[in-house]
This record gives C-alpha cells, structure tokens and sequence, in this order.
C-alpha cells in the first residue's frame, strides 16, 4: 500500500473514531442531565475534557483537504512518492545506501584514495579483456585463436575466401570458425575494442593478416605501433583513424611496414602537426597511399602564401 493511501486511510478511521466518541458523549447527556447541572464536567471517555471534544467538532465542521506528500529532495529536485517510500519505511534500499557509504567509509579516507581505486578496477578490467587464450591456441593453432579473441572483443574477422564474421548485439558469435584450423585471418577489424599492448600478442600470430583497423581504440599507443614489424611481409592496410595516444613517435615507427599500401591516420589529437606528419610518412613509405590529413594543415603559411584581398580601393 502506497504512503498515501496510508495516511488517508488514517485520517478515515480518526473521523469515525470521532464521531463514535461524540454519539457516546450525547448519549450520557440524555441519561444524566443533572451532572451538567451541577457543574460537573463531561469527561472523554478516553480520560479527554470538552475542550478535547470541542476542538475535534471545529476538525470535523471544516471542509477535508487534500494530502500533500512532500518527497525528500536530491540535487535539488524531488524524487517523488517513491522517495516518501523511504522515509516511511526505511528498511529497503536506504539500508543499502548506508551499507554503501559505510563500505566506502571504511575503505577509502578521501577522493583521491577512491579515485586511485577505481582507475586500478578499469585497468584490471582492460587487462583482463587482453588475456590470450593459451587453451585454444593449443587445441585450435593461431588462426582460430586469433579470430576468437577479436570475436570477445567485439571485433570482427574473415578468414581468406570467406565472409566477415561479427558478434550480434549481445556479444553472441557462432563458433562454425573452429573448423577453419588450417585457413589463414586476412582481415580484422578491432574498431573500438580495448585491445593494448599485451593483447597484440593475439594478433601477431596471424602471419598472413593483410587488413587491420584500429579505428578509435583507446589504448593503442605508440608502443603497440613499435610491434606490428612481425606483419611487416603481409600487412597491406592499415587504419588508426581516431585513436587518442597515437603520436608521431608511434607513425614513426612504422617504417618497418615495407609492404603497407593504404594507411589513414585521420583525427589523430595526439598529433600537433597532422600535415608535416603525412608529408614525413609519405617520405618514409613512398609506396603507401596516407589518408586523413591535409598537407597544409597544422602548417603556418608564410607572407607570401597569406590570401589576399583581390578588391581593390574604392575610388573617391
């Protein structure tokens, strides 16, 4: 039953206990009416004087009015009935809210000591999302395993003469790839999983990987680009599109990838200069096609490349 509902039902059952109490009080008056004679005062039957009776005939001769519920407020709105709900009965969620901070109370003595906490939780986590599957490689070889950790990631893979395979919505894949031993990954698409550094591990195995996107994961940084050389003979196209801690340090590393063709290094915020930047890379893989960056961006003209103002003076 709702607060409300409660509290009306409360008000009900006062009205009527109150006019049970005045019927009772009328009845004794008929019966002895000397008493009040002699200045005997009526009493309540409940041990309450006239005034009592009095100030309940002056409730009841008002019009009811309605309830209003004032629910606690946070952050400075309400949180409506379902916020009396605890002030009325307190033994729901305000016991693990207290159980909460008092949890966060014994463990933690200031803002930074939790903060702290909760970076190391997120990086357990992203470690704990780059572990190899030494049991698969085992049973399955590289390829399987390869393909099964982008699956986790939520990646997707296509193996050579095959279609791409991609997780659903709920991270569900079908394992029909178990069977593809001995057939080779030519592309994965890692775009915005949390692969790093350790994860690389999954990906290097791949010999005859051709096609790799890092489009906007978070935590490839300069030093996973230092370890792509393993696919130097077979890695053709490559994307870093949007990744955060990509650098030029890291684009420089990647003069070992001698067979590339195709890279794009667009919105790179990591990279001050992104037109200098394609020009060196240009100049380091003559063979590769570099995407994403404008020669003059990033670049300050001098005062002879400065547009000029073609209008000429108006005449007086």
């Amino acid at each position: 039953m709702s607060p409300q509902i409660e509290a009306c039902s409360a008000v009900s059952a006062f009205r009527v206990s109150v006019n049970t109490q005045e019927a009772r009080i009328k009845r004794q008056q008929k019966a002895s009416p000397t008493k009040a004679r002699d200045g005997i005062a009526d009493t309540h039957p409940l041990g309450v004087g006239k005034d009592r009776t009095l100030q309940a005939q002056r409730l009841l001769s008002h019009p009811p009015q309605s309830l209003h519920l004032v629910a606690p407020v946070w952050n400075g709105g309400t949180r409506g009935i379902g916020g009396l709900s605890r002030v009325v009965a307190p033994e729901g969620n305000q016991k693990k809210g207290r159980s909460l901070l008092q949890f966060l109370a014994d463990r933690f003595y200031d803002v930074e000591a939790l903060r702290d906490h909760l970076l190391r939780k997120q990086v357990s986590k992203v470690h704990q999302k780059n572990r190899p599957f030494n049991h698969i490689n085992q049973r399955y070889g590289p390829y399987v395993a390869g393909a099964y950790f982008i699956l986790k990631q939520g990646g997707a893979v296509r193996f050579q003469g095959r279609e791409w395979i991609r997780p659903n919505q709920r991270g569900h894949f079908s394992l029909d790839f178990l069977k593809l031993q001995a057939v080779p990954v030519e592309a994965v698409d890692a775009s915005g999983c949390a692969i790093n550094y350790q994860g690389l591990d999954s990906l290097l195995a791949l010999k005859e990987l051709q096609s790799l996107w890092l489009q906007r994961c978070p935590h490839v940084d300069d030093w996973c680009l230092s370890r792509l050389h393993p696919l130097a003979s077979s890695l053709q196209e490559l994307s870093l599109a949007g990744c955060p801690r990509v650098s030029e340090r890291g684009l420089a590393c990647l003069h070992h990838l001698w067979n590339l063709r195709r890279l794009d290094i667009s919105d790179l915020p990591a990279v001050s200069s992104p037109g200098l930047t394609r020009i060196l890379v240009e100049e380091m893989l003559p063979s590769c096609e570099v995407l994403g960056a404008d020669w003059a961006q990033g670049l300050k003209l001098g005062p002879e490349e400065q547009p000029r103002d073609t209008a000429g003076p108006t005449p007086a």
